[in-house]
């Protein structure tokens, strides 16, 4: 049994210095009674509900390409530190064994696994049917059209296993695979995307309710012609990921989002890669060379960016700080929307009697004091 004393962000509203009462990995009670002793007293700190990243490649050194329990115990252990409870395993466009590795690995980390870092919950596969137009940082010798086969193997093998997947739904044959993506119950998202903004209209009336990174990799907004971002920014039913990392997306943009999506559909994500914890130097993301400068990650090669040095703590701070959200604002970006897309927010992404005990505590000045995953504190 553990008892924790703080702000607590709830459903509701914010209990000021209530309490939260964990036990058998799960939240008991949450209490508005200040009185008694605790096992953590926050003295006007925070409790928010554990960070759930839907894109990440990996940290610390650790891509989830390497497919190795290794590799996985490493990223977890380090995001898990940084404030997520719970991630997807995030692909690059890549062979399709590559990719059947990754799926493999994935599958025997997530049903071996402790607390001991961030909940891998499935995988989110980034390509490889994207547009050869915007690869960004992926590489474009393993851009494939649209594979229906390729889906179906990976779900009879791995059935509940992948939960995103990214695409350019302009291509031919995506419109089919988007159909077939939410029959499995899995969230397809656009990005990496030359689509017009009418394509990108069609393909959310054939089930596409996400957008990865906005901004970055898609059609900008003209006001003749609106692209992808015009329609992430005015169609309700497109969940919008953001980096809130200054760098990808500048802090007005971010506000713009935060303005423009208000129906529990914006969600901050790292897309941080291996380089994530470890500091300026050379690295590779998908067989790519890639050179981080300034906690800048960019191909060697080239200009573009490839995925962020960001840990949810530091996009969480962001969009307090340089967006001016509140903490509960920024924690339901950080939490809740994800828990709602995933269709899990009856067990994550909230701080309620019965939900799981994933919880990040922190400082008035929101720097981390624990977290805990599954009531078990992550360190």
């Amino acid at each position: 049994m553990t008892l924790v004393r703080g702000h607590i962000v709830t459903d509701e509203g914010v209990l000021e210095n209530g309490t939260v009462r964990l036990d058998a990995g799960r939240i008991v009670e949450v209490s508005a009674s200040s009185a008694g002793a605790v096992d953590v007293d926050l003295q006007g700190g925070w409790v928010v509900p554990g960070f759930i990243d839907l894109h990440c490649h990996g940290g610390f050194g650790g891509d989830f390409m390497d497919a190795t329990i290794e590799a996985y115990e490493t990223i977890t252990g380090f995001h898990g530190r940084h404030g997520t409870t719970t991630m997807l395993a995030t692909t690059v466009t890549a062979t399709k064994p590559d990719i059947d590795a990754v799926l493999r690995a994935t599958a025997a980390y997530r049903d071996a696994a402790s607390p001991r870092g961030a909940r891998l919950l499935g995988v989110h596969l980034e390509g490889p049917f994207i547009s050869p137009k915007w690869p960004g940082a992926q590489n474009p010798a393993r851009i494939v059209p649209p594979n229906a086969e390729w889906l179906q193997d990976w779900a009879t093998a791995y059935p509940g296993l992948i939960k995103q997947l990214t695409l350019a739904p302009e291509t031919e044959g995506a419109l089919g695979l988007i159909r077939a993506l939410r029959e499995l119950g899995i969230i397809a998202a656009a990005g990496h995307t030359d689509a017009t903004y009418d394509q990108l209209v069609d393909a959310v009336d054939a089930g596409l309710n996400q957008a990865v990174h906005t901004f970055n990799a898609m059609t900008p907004l003209h006001h003749r012609n609106p692209g992808v971002v015009g329609a992430v920014l005015t169609d309700a039913r497109i969940v919008a990921e953001v980096i809130a990392d200054g760098v990808h997306v500048h802090p007005a943009a971010v506000k713009l989002l935060t303005q423009t999506k208000t129906a529990g559909n914006l969600v901050l994500i790292t897309d941080a890669m291996a380089a994530a914890g470890l500091g300026d130097g050379q690295y590779s993301l998908g067989g790519l060379d890639v050179t981080v400068r300034g906690g800048v990650a960019r191909l060697t090669h080239g200009d573009s960016l490839a995925g962020s040095t960001l840990t949810m703590i530091e996009a969480f701070r962001f969009v307090v700080r340089r967006v001016g959200l509140s903490v509960p604002e920024a924690s339901r970006l950080a939490s809740a929307n994800a828990a709602k897309q995933l269709g899990l927010e009856d067990e994550l992404g909230a701080i309620r009697a019965g939900a799981a005990a994933d919880l990040v505590l922190l400082t008035p000045e929101l720097d981390i004091v624990r977290v805990y995953r599954d009531g078990a504190e992550i360190g």
